[in-house]
């Protein structure tokens, strides 16, 4: 160091080409830092697509189209649809021209076309599979009528004054699985839960709970941490406050954003059911346990709809009684562990949040009823054309066959019928193309006939008993 401080004099004697490598021989001597890497959770993150919840909205889209045409069905006079009016009424769902009648030539085992016996004019009709899957539907939501109340119970109490607007809650009544008329079957039938009532100020009606119970404010990640604890005996302090987290395929995880994901997980925050207006939340910390809360709120919520998922557009109705971010996309993509969004189903218009932790291989790990009454609406538009058509074959060949044989039954029954007044020795004889063939009823068409055509011969036989068999 001496020596080059030394050699600065010589150096400003020297050419302008000596002065220029100052500036580099100073580069060189100067000790560089490495830039730190945050180990935060970034605010922005691009949305990694899981196609197997996109493959479940697609599903889903065609579904939603159908139960259009089952509202508008049903409405309909003995709940037939003539197709002539089909292009008109199906404008109003959003159909183009000519688009409707494409639509229910696609799924032949929920929609059946038949020609009408008298009018001669083209119906359509719900296929019995699909009204069996509306009964169905209909007593799975009946008989959860109690699990629905409990239901509303919490999501109020998730909220800051301990009420939500009645309107919210109907926009997301099939999510949370509560009838069409909740308001008269669930608000006003419980009366020692509930209270409806009309704001003045707003003049909105507002749904209230009577009374808060301690023993439902009670989260499903906490149920699911104590029971992973029993099993696993894992450290109680790593899953005090921790979500269970389960990346996308294709998500990278780096070094600084593991160390982030921990020490986010360790950070401890007030439950979704806890009263926070008497807190001080102006501190970064307190700023941090609301984050984490609204994460907790959020998935409270999603644990109780009947299909573990909801659109963000119906979750933004609750955020300022729940206290949510008002970035909310942004803020579930930071969680795409915990949370999938999902575009599919309605060109992008709305977003699709799951819960990623209730569903394998795109089915609920723990399904209930009403559930897996909705999915056979699924199935069967999921099942082949080519299937049906082969099915109404089938029946139309029965159907063939055993008029054929009634024919020929009657034919036979009045021949011998006739010749019962002829010579004796001719009874139970014919001649068709010079050969001689055999009329036992009981002979030949027994092993085809269904219980309904047995019934028949039995009767044919009654009433020709005085026909005589033929000797063998």
């Amino acid at each position: 160091m001496h020596i080059f401080f030394a050699s600065i004099p010589a150096l400003f004697k020297s050419n302008n080409t000596t002065l220029k490598t100052i500036p580099c021989i100073l580069h060189s001597f100067t000790i560089t830092r490495p830039m730190s890497q945050s180990t935060s959770i970034p605010k922005k993150l691009q949305r990694v697509r899981d196609h197997g919840y996109d493959n479940y909205m697609d599903v889903d889209k065609k579904v939603r189209k159908i139960l259009k045409f089952h509202d508008l069905i049903l409405t309909q006079p003995n709940q037939t649809l003539p197709i002539s009016r089909l292009d008109s009424l199906s404008r109003r769902l959003g159909f183009k021209q000519n688009e409707a009648g494409a639509f229910i030539l696609k799924f032949p085992h929920v929609f059946e076309i038949y020609e009408h016996p008298v009018q001669r004019i083209l119906y359509c009709r719900l296929s019995r599979k699909a009204h069996l899957q509306i009964e169905q539907e209909n007593h799975a939501l009946i008989a959860q009528v109690p699990d629905a109340v409990t239901r509303l119970r919490k999501i109020i109490m998730l909220s800051n004054t301990g009420r939500l607007r009645l309107e919210h809650i109907r926009v997301a009544r099939k999510e949370f699985g509560l009838p069409d008329d909740f308001e008269y079957s669930v608000v006003l039938k419980y009366p020692q839960f509930f209270r409806l009532f009309d704001a003045q100020e707003t003049r909105n009606k507002y749904i209230e709970l009577v009374e808060r119970d301690p023993n439902l404010a009670v989260c499903a990640i906490e149920k699911e941490r104590e029971r992973e604890y029993r099993e696993k005996g894992v450290d109680a302090e790593n899953i005090r406050f921790s979500f269970i987290v389960n990346f996308p395929p294709g998500f990278k995880i780096g070094k600084y954003y593991k160390i982030a994901v921990w020490k986010w997980q360790r950070l401890p925050y007030w439950s979704p059911y806890d009263d926070v207006l008497e807190y001080d939340l102006r501190s970064l910390e307190a700023q941090k346990r609301m984050e984490k809360r609204a994460v907790a709120t959020i998935h409270e919520l999603l644990s109780l709809t009947v299909e573990k998922k909801i659109t963000m557009e119906r979750i933004a109705h609750f955020r300022l009684a729940m206290n949510l971010p008002k970035k909310l996309k942004e803020f579930l993509l930071q969680h795409q562990g915990i949370f999938y969004i999902s575009t599919r189903g309605n060109h992008g218009k709305l977003h699709t949040v799951f819960l990623r932790e209730a569903y394998k291989k795109g089915e609920l790990i723990e399904p209930n009823d009403l559930y897996l009454a909705r999915r056979k609406l699924a199935e069967l538009a999921l099942l082949s054309p080519r299937k049906a058509k082969v099915d109404r074959e089938l029946v139309n060949f029965r159907r063939d066959g055993e008029d054929e044989e009634m024919r020929s039954i009657t034919s036979d029954y009045n021949e011998n019928s006739f010749e019962g007044f002829a010579v004796e020795d001719n009874v139970g004889h014919s001649t068709v193309g010079g050969e001689e063939s055999d009329l036992d009823l009981g002979s030949d068409v027994d092993s085809d006939f269904t219980d309904n055509d047995s019934n028949r011969e039995e009767a044919v036989n009654a009433e020709g008993a005085h026909v005589t068999e033929c000797p063998k």
